[in-house]
């Protein structure tokens, strides 16, 4: 693998909070007693007067925010996502989605890659969760520079947004100077005419990776970076697979209610096409190094790659 810079997207979300603060001063953060992990800290020294801390209460820092962005304000909510989604869902539901408030989840943490803290902290359910929320939007950045822009774009956005961050520190492989970010607009990394390779978060990386080792072999490979899970980019997939016939997508979360299952929803009402998914089976996580889960859990470039050429054989 190549020798890139690595950078967590919950340092990519503490750094760009802190940027942002200086040109919107209605942003406001809250945290539930973890800012050195969630990175708010960042802010919270920059801008203490706009920070505030909700102590192990993540459900009470919920409604709090929802009553702030009711008075014009713009808060940003953080907290490991096996809480921000899982222990505060009945909050987010009816205290901001319901209402439509214009309030800024920042889950870190999720996903199997939070490693040692094992299974009740791998939150491999939240994007299922959040997708049941009408009109909550979904973002999934992959790197560094996607995850500045996406903070951004949530800020001018207006209404609820859930952005999933990690623990784990991925490599930087979006040019920021050639970046472009917009919610709901999926991004074609590569272009091929075998299959389509559909991913989110620290994934996508692993999916260019993967298709760069098809291309020696002469497996041209589509690699599409779905950024915004909610709203998806329908066109995107749908031409993709008009292209290759066959679909394979790939994510650090549940292969239940998760970006499969969004894919899968698209095809099958506009261009029924067969699709795998790799994914967090119907399993608990474990404790162990986040890197030697992933690939304990299929999700590497070796996997993708395999999993790629056993579906081109029963194509």
């Amino acid at each position: 693998m190549e020798n890139v810079k690595k950078i967590a997207t919950r340092e990519s979300y503490g750094n760009a909070l802190a940027e942002l603060g200086d040109k919107y001063e209605n942003l406001y953060v809250f945290d539930a007693d973890l800012a050195a992990a969630t990175k708010t800290c960042i802010f919270q020294k920059k801008f203490p007067d706009r920070f505030f801390d909700c102590g192990i209460a993540e459900a009470n820092m919920m409604g709090v925010a929802a009553g702030m962005a009711a008075t014009g304000k713009i808060p940003f909510v953080s907290s490991f996502a096996m809480f921000a989604a899982g222990r505060a869902f009945e909050q987010v539901r009816n205290s901001i989605g319901y209402p439509h408030l214009n309030v800024k989840i920042g889950a870190t943490h999720a996903g199997i890659s939070v490693g040692e803290d094992g299974a009740t902290h791998q939150c491999n359910e939240d994007i299922a969760l959040m997708r049941t929320i009408p009109g909550m939007v979904i973002i999934n950045p992959a790197d560094d520079t996607e995850a500045r822009a996406a903070v951004k774009a949530a800020i001018e956005y207006t209404g609820p947004v859930y952005m999933r961050l990690g623990r784990l520190a991925v490599p930087v492989f979006n040019d920021p100077q050639n970046y472009s970010f917009e919610i709901g607009k999926g991004i074609k990394l590569r272009e091929g005419k075998d299959i389509t390779i559909v991913a989110t978060g620290l994934m996508v990386y692993e999916a260019v990776q993967a298709a760069k080792i098809l291309a020696d072999e002469g497996i041209e490979a589509d690699v599409i970076n779905i950024h915004t899970i909610k709203p998806i980019d329908k066109d995107i997939i749908i031409n993709s697979a008009k292209n290759t016939g066959l679909v394979i997508t790939v994510e650090e979360h549940s292969v239940i209610g998760g970006l499969g299952e969004a894919v899968c929803d698209v095809l099958s009402e506009n261009y029924p096409t067969r699709v795998i998914k790799i994914g967090v089976n119907d399993e608990f996580g474990y404790s162990g190094p986040a890197v030697e889960l992933l690939k304990k859990f299929g999700l590497s470039s070796d996997n993708i790659v395999k999993t790629v050429k056993e579906a081109l054989n029963n194509k």
